[in-house]
């Protein structure tokens, strides 16, 4: 039996033999998450929020167990970090034994050849066969923030287009490529300059425009309002994360990547959420074809462990000064080995294949919710990446307070559930690929029952 068609079974693989069930045993939260919400309101910023209030002891298959004993339906992955699950025996086993031998040394101080593999793995997945370099970091805001720096580099340009609905992280650079106020930028400004927004292809609410139209109305406003003289780097999710799982109508990438090219612009995919294996394909951007210029990677790359990277072709990525780039902890061993092991597993499992069959289930179950309760707006996304938006029936506007009565009617029953969209009014489903079929179904089943009630 492949690792595939075990995952199908009640048997979870990897991570703790926890049973694969949704057990509540106290209301969510129960009292002893409770204390420690009480202890995290003394201790902890006021600006760290949480989306569920349960404090985690174990994980491993499709559940989370808490404090209480609680046993969760995991439909979240940490947002996509655990897509292999939460401490698989490969990358718990590497890890120790690089504990073992150090933890730290500086990669730009004393090197280690984890890096390098970590570099070279890298540079064999992502799409394309011209010759490739790669540079880690620790965060996917990181990795962006460094991939525009490089772009501005060869270019010897400033400017930067990023799309509406865009997320690309919270420092000030990434805060400002951010499409979405609040909670992201509110009060935080002001932002990096040189930063331009263009209207993304959002087929629900685009009124039949096609990709390759929608490409040319972003073009002809980055043409009149910036100029490709001007323009040192274009940057896009291929399917956006947080702000809708919205998967942009077929022809709008590669019209784009196409006009990259011919202008000299630095045509960058953030892949931080869609990567490794997440929607079907190891990254989104081969759903196309697109060979982007620079690709951005995080969240699924290490099982767990911060680690970001930046992979690009090589005379771009050879661009900056020695030391242009780097930092303390960026490729840090450990992080270095839970991905050698973690991309291992995506590749020898095929865990893509699981991705596909996962959304299947998804999109087969979400479409029928669609099919009599029109509410449900639109049901989008590829893989183990899938999203409905909740809207008003009537008016096809968005529904943010529906959305949040059944993600925390959700939450109450034992189901994790995470919202996103420029509006509030998307949930999204982001299960770690290790989940058994029948706990998909299950929690699938709750959000049903939440939708019926609200």
């Amino acid at each position: 039996m492949t690792i595939v068609e075990s995952l199908a079974q009640e048997t979870p693989v990897g991570g703790p033999s926890l049973p694969q069930e949704r057990r509540l045993v106290t209301a969510i939260p129960g009292p002893k998450s409770q204390e420690l919400s009480a202890r995290k309101a003394q201790a902890v910023s006021a600006g760290v929020g949480v989306t569920l209030p349960v404090y985690i002891v174990a994980a491993g298959g499709g559940v989370l167990v808490d404090v209480d004993g609680n046993s969760l339906i995991d439909l979240g992955s940490g947002i996509a970090v655990t897509g292999i699950g939460n401490s698989a025996p490969e990358v718990v086993a590497a890890v120790a034994a690089q504990l073992a031998q150090f933890t730290h040394t500086c990669f730009t101080v004393a090197p280690y050849d984890s890096y390098i593999a970590v570099a070279e793995t890298l540079n064999r997945l992502t799409p394309g066969d011209h010759p490739k370099r790669s540079a880690l970091f620790n965060s996917g805001a990181e990795a962006v923030e460094n991939a525009v720096k490089i772009a501005r580099h060869y270019t010897g340009k400033q400017a930067v287009v990023a799309f509406d609905h865009a997320y690309h992280g919270r420092t000030t650079l990434t805060m400002g490529l951010t499409a979405k106020n609040q909670p992201y930028k509110n009060g935080f400004g002001p932002f990096a300059a040189e930063i331009y927004r263009a209207p993304m292809s959002y087929p629900y609410r685009d009124g039949g425009l096609d990709g390759v139209a929608a490409a040319t109305r972003a073009i002809s406003q980055i043409e009149k309002q910036i100029g490709a003289d001007n323009l040192a780097a274009l940057i896009i999710e291929p399917i956006q994360g947080e702000g809708g799982f919205i998967v942009p109508a077929p022809g709008f990438l590669p019209t784009l990547v196409a006009w990259c090219r011919a202008n000299g612009v630095v045509f960058i995919a953030d892949e931080v959420q869609t990567g490794f294996a997440r929607t079907g394909d190891m990254f989104a951007s081969e759903h196309e074809g697109i060979v982007p210029d620079i690709m951005v990677m995080a969240k699924g790359i290490a099982g767990g462990l911060p680690l970001s990277a930046v992979t690009g072709r090589a005379e771009i990525m050879d661009a900056p000064q020695v030391g242009g780039i780097g930092g303390t902890y960026g490729g840090n061993p450990l992080a270095c080995a839970a991905a050698l092991a973690t991309m291992e597993s995506y590749e020898k499992d095929d865990l893509a294949r699981r991705a596909r069959d996962i959304g299947v289930i998804m999109t087969g179950r979400l479409n029928a919710l669609r099919a009599v309760d029109k509410r449900v707006g639109d049901v989008r996304g590829r893989g183990a990446m899938i999203a409905i938006e909740l809207v008003d029936p009537v008016t096809g506007d968005p529904d943010a307070a529906l959305t949040g009565r059944i993600v925390s009617a959700a939450h109450a029953q034992g189901v994790i559930l995470l919202t996103c969209g420029t509006y509030g009014n998307v949930i999204r489903f982001l299960p770690p690929l290790s989940i058994p079929d029948a706990l998909l179904v299950e929690g699938l089943q709750v959000l049903a029952s939440a939708l019926a009630a609200a």
